[in-house]
């Protein structure tokens, strides 16, 4: 044997395991193996030193201290009954407050959606400047882009007045 002092077995009493690579335990400091380290695997009596966890309130997000014995649930649950300083008008603010301009939708998004033409504010569903017929300054388009949105018309029934104004052919 080259490397006897190599390892240590597993303080384990069940598992006494030769283990080259051991972890000393930070809360009783014996010397356990990989599958015995956690403090439930070895009923460590120390544990209640190390393994300290303290609940927060989901309303006011404050850490709400717990004594030795208590039990964490019913510690939050006098917190919240007594002295949460929770602000109800915080908990009202709306999300979604950008209205979509297109008429007729009344949906609303997280994130203001600004077309690049017209300036206004859109949906996702009609973000695009032909989904809310943009009737700002675009540039102007190819005869390719002119003949697309002719096709269009048909289908998405876009107004004569909008397309007028999107087909200037390009000089």
């Amino acid at each position: 044997m080259e490397f006897p002092d190599l390892g240590k077995h597993c303080s384990e009493k069940t598992c006494k395991q030769l283990d080259f690579l051991p972890l000393k335990c930070d809360a009783c400091e014996e010397v356990f193996c990989k599958n015995h380290i956690a403090y439930n695997r070895h009923k460590c009596l120390s544990a209640h030193k190390k393994d300290v966890q303290v609940p927060v309130c989901p309303l006011c997000n404050s850490p709400v201290p717990v004594r030795k014995g208590e039990m964490p649930d019913a510690v939050v649950g006098a917190h919240m009954d007594r002295d949460c300083k929770h602000d109800s008008a915080q908990q009202k603010q709306k999300i979604f407050t950008n209205k979509c301009f297109k008429s007729g939708c009344k949906k609303r998004e997280m994130m203001k959606l600004v077309c690049e033409q017209c300036h206004g504010n859109f949906c996702l569903q009609h973000r695009h400047p032909l989904d809310h017929a943009c009737q700002g300054q675009g540039r102007a388009m190819s005869k390719a882009g002119c003949a697309a949105l002719m096709r269009s018309l048909e289908s998405n029934k876009i107004s004569p007045n909008f397309l007028q104004n999107r087909c200037k052919t390009k000089s």
